[in-house]
């Protein structure tokens, strides 16, 4: 009996060391997952940095940086009112003549289609 007990305890002794094995080699494989997530989150992370960083830089190269966009913008307005006072100060002369004329030089002509009944 007692090598039967004997045997019994080795086989639970051995159960026992291969169960703490699976849950030793079960708690490497999640820290090997975890361990890959958290380097894959963190590639991640530098490859959305990189993007943005080369997304800024084409941005910056092509289409100016949005304060220089708006000062461009301001000034060619400026620009255009400039144009549009010099165009109505160069003609007002003018204009007023010709409605000053149209005003005081009436022509009362019978319309061509009126017939007299």
């Amino acid at each position: 009996m007692t090598s039967q007990s004997t045997g019994i305890q080795q086989l639970l002794a051995a159960e026992k060391k291969a169960a703490e094995k699976v849950t030793e080699a079960r708690k490497r494989k999640a820290k090997r997952l975890k361990q890959a997530k958290d380097e894959a989150v963190e590639e991640i992370e530098k490859y959305r940095e990189e993007r943005e960083r080369i997304l800024k830089e084409y941005e910056a190269k092509y289409m100016g940086s949005r304060e220089g966009v708006a000062l461009k913008i301001e000034m060619d307005t400026q620009n255009k009112m400039e144009e549009l006072k010099k165009a109505v100060e160069n003609r007002k002369e003018f204009l007023i003549t010709d409605l000053l004329d149209l005003v005081y030089n009436i022509k009362s002509d019978v319309h061509r289609n009126y017939s007299k009944k």
